[in-house]
C-alpha cells in the first residue's frame, strides 16, 4: 500500500516537469506555411520562395509557400488573419494588399493595422517610368514639358485601376502638376505590351517587366520611382532628382504573422529573416529581379506600414479608385 502511494506521488511529481519538456519545445517542430496572395510566378512568389528555402536550411523544418491569389491580395491576407496564432501560418504580404486594397475595396476582411504581427520588412522595388521610342522625351524634364504642352492627351498604361502603376501615375500628376490619360489593362505585362506596340506612350512598370526591354532599346526608361538609383541600372537616375522633389513610390513586402502570435516566435524569426536576407547569394539572387533587400525590427515594419498606410490612402482618394 505504501509503496503504491509513493509510486503516485512520483507520478505527480513528473508532470510538471513533462509539460514544461512539452511547452519548451523548440520552434517549429512542424511545417510551416508562408501564404502568398498571388499567383506563382510573379515577383511576391518568387521572393517567397527565395526565404522559404533559407529559412527551411537554417530551421530544419520546411517552409512552404502556399498561393491563395485573387481580389488584390485580399483573399491570401485575410487567409491569414483567420489563422491561427501558433506560428505556423505566415504571409509574406505586400503594399498591395496591406496598404491599397483596403483603401480601394468595400470590404477584405481584415483590418491591416490590426489583425497582423509584425515580422520583418523584406524587400522593396522601384518601378520604372519608360516610353514608347517614338516620344520625343529623353528625360522626365522633357515628359513633362510635353505632358504639359499637350495636357489629357499621352497614355499611360497600368495594371489596372487602384494599381501601385496606376497610383504611381497619380501621385507623378500631382507633384508634377500635369494630366496624363490612364490606361487600365489586367497586369503589368498586358501594360508593357501596349507602351511597346505604341497604343499608349507612357508606362510606370515593374522593374524585372521592362527592364530588358529598356536594354535591347525597345522602351527608352527615363526615370526610377525610388529614392535612390537601382543597381541594375545605375545611369537611370530618380524621378525625385529629375525635378519632382520628394517622389516615391515602391512596392515592398513583408513577412507578417497573425495577431496573437507568441512574441518569441516572432522574434525568433526576425532574428532568422535578417540572417537569411544578409547572405550573399539571397543578396545576389534578388538584385537580378531589380530588388533590394533590407530586414527590420518588428517595432519598425509596424510603424513604416502606419505610416504607408496613410500615404497611400491619399493618393487612393485622388485617383478616384474604388471597387465594390
Amino acid at each position: 500500500m505504501i509503496k503504491r502511494w509513493l509510486l503516485a506521488i512520483a507520478a505527480l511529481a513528473m508532470i510538471p516537469t513533462v509539460h514544461a519538456q512539452t511547452s519548451a519545445q523548440p520552434y517549429p517542430t512542424r511545417p510551416v506555411r508562408i501564404i502568398v496572395p498571388w499567383t506563382a510566378g510573379g515577383a511576391s512568389d518568387t521572393s517567397a520562395r527565395i526565404v522559404a528555402e533559407k529559412l527551411s536550411e537554417r530551421m530544419g523544418q520546411q517552409f512552404v509557400v502556399e498561393n491563395r491569389g485573387g481580389a488584390g491580395g485580399t483573399i491570401g491576407a485575410a487567409a491569414l488573419a483567420k489563422s491561427n496564432p501558433d506560428g505556423y501560418s505566415l504571409l509574406l504580404g505586400s503594399s498591395t494588399e496591406l496598404v491599397i486594397s483596403p483603401h480601394i475595396y468595400k470590404s477584405v476582411g481584415y483590418d491591416t493595422n490590426r489583425d497582423f504581427a509584425s515580422i520583418s520588412h523584406v524587400a522593396s522595388q522601384p518601378l520604372m517610368l519608360v516610353v514608347h521610342p517614338s516620344v520625343p522625351a529623353k528625360s522626365v524634364q522633357d515628359l513633362l514639358a510635353l505632358a504639359k504642352s499637350r495636357p489629357g492627351e499621352l497614355n499611360c498604361a497600368s495594371a489596372g485601376n487602384g494599381s501601385t502603376l496606376h497610383l504611381a501615375q497619380v501621385l507623378f500628376e500631382n507633384a508634377a502638376q500635369v494630366k496624363l490619360q490612364h490606361i487600365p489593362f489586367n497586369g503589368s505585362g498586358q501594360a508593357a505590351a501596349a507602351t511597346l506596340s505604341g497604343d499608349t506612350q507612357i508606362s510606370f512598370n515593374t522593374v524585372p517587366t521592362v527592364i530588358e526591354l529598356v536594354r535591347s532599346g525597345k522602351l527608352r526608361g527615363l526615370a526610377v520611382t525610388g529614392t535612390k538609383r537601382m543597381g541594375a541600372m545605375p545611369d537611370l537616375p530618380t524621378v525625385a532628382e529629375s525635378g519632382v522633389p520628394g517622389y516615391e513610390m515602391l512596392i515592398w513586402t513583408a513577412l507578417l504573422a497573425p495577431r496573437g502570435t507568441p512574441a518569441e516566435i516572432v522574434g525568433r524569426l526576425n532574428a532568422e529573416v535578417a540572417s537569411v536576407l544578409a547572405t550573399p547569394d539571397v543578396r545576389e539572387a534578388f538584385a537580378k529581379l531589380g530588388i533590394d533587400v533590407s530586414s527590420s525590427t518588428p517595432e519598425e515594419l509596424a510603424s513604416y506600414v502606419a505610416a504607408e498606410w496613410t500615404k497611400t490612402g491619399k493618393i487612393v482618394a485622388a485617383s478616384g479608385a474604388k471597387i465594390e
